[in-house]
């Protein structure tokens, strides 16, 4: 019997964006790479994301955007955390995100960006690979 725990990822759809295709088809390639997966659904807090992170104990957060408001609730998601005293959550993100954009998240502490086109299976080999507990 594998007593090995379960990757857990919180999935979630940050302010206002309504358009949630993109995170269930992630989410089920997590979850049919074994992974245990909590989808949030539409128009969390960044607040609220970091609650629900820190109250399912995840190994990641898979935020989700595609309303061009990356800039601002990222930055917030990842302030909430770091006020909370949590550095072992690897938090990744996706959507549309303008490339210039992405060194900014990044240094932010956003771990990576996938952006439309990136198969499933390197998001899922990135999170086996780049986990932090």
């Amino acid at each position: 019997m594998d007593t090995k725990r379960k990757i857990r990822v919180l999935a979630t759809k940050p302010g206002l964006d309504g358009h949630d295709r993109g995170i269930k088809v992630i989410a089920n390639a997590l979850m049919d790479a074994g992974m245990e997966v909590i989808y949030t659904g539409l128009r969390q807090s960044p607040e609220q994301i970091v609650e629900t992170a820190i109250q399912e104990d995840t190994d990641v957060i898979a935020l989700s955007i595609l309303s061009g408001a990356h800039d601002f609730l990222f930055p917030k998601i990842m302030e909430l955390l770091k006020g909370k005293g949590v550095d072992d959550i690897l938090v990744i993100g996706g959507g549309i995100i303008p490339d210039e954009d992405i060194p900014s998240m990044k240094e932010i502490g956003i771990a990576e960006i996938f952006g439309p086109g990136t198969y499933t299976d390197d998001i899922v080999k990135y999170i086996e690979n780049n986990l932090k507990r």
